[in-house]
């Protein structure tokens, strides 16, 4: 069975063309050309302008292999590190939990 792909809305397609973008600036700033850098990632050109436009249908695995050889994986472990919303809920849950358990 084929896979179906959804289309993104508007805010996350914005979201992948930038990261698309700043991986673009990041093998330009560090001087690789495409050629060299598609062949280090182990992808086509082809791939490589789609990665760099950022198109939600290139695998992540591929992004990720990009921000390797561009020797910035780790920022991948920052995403979600300070989660101040969940953190928020999570406290507020704590409080109601503990207002119930102690009475008011």
């Amino acid at each position: 069975m084929p896979r179906t792909q959804h289309p993104l809305s508007l805010s996350l397609t914005k979201l992948a063309t930038g990261l698309g973008q700043r991986i673009e600036l990041a093998r330009c700033r560090r001087d690789l050309p495409a050629t060299l850098f598609a062949e280090r990632v182990g992808i086509s050109r082809n791939t490589l302008a789609r990665l760099e436009a950022g198109d939600p249908a290139v695998a992540l695995g591929t992004y990720l292999k990009a921000l390797r050889v561009l020797g910035l994986e780790g920022d991948v472990n920052n995403v979600a590190s300070d989660d101040i919303l969940g953190r928020k809920l999570q406290d507020s849950v704590s409080l109601r939990t503990r207002g119930r358990v102690n009475g008011p």
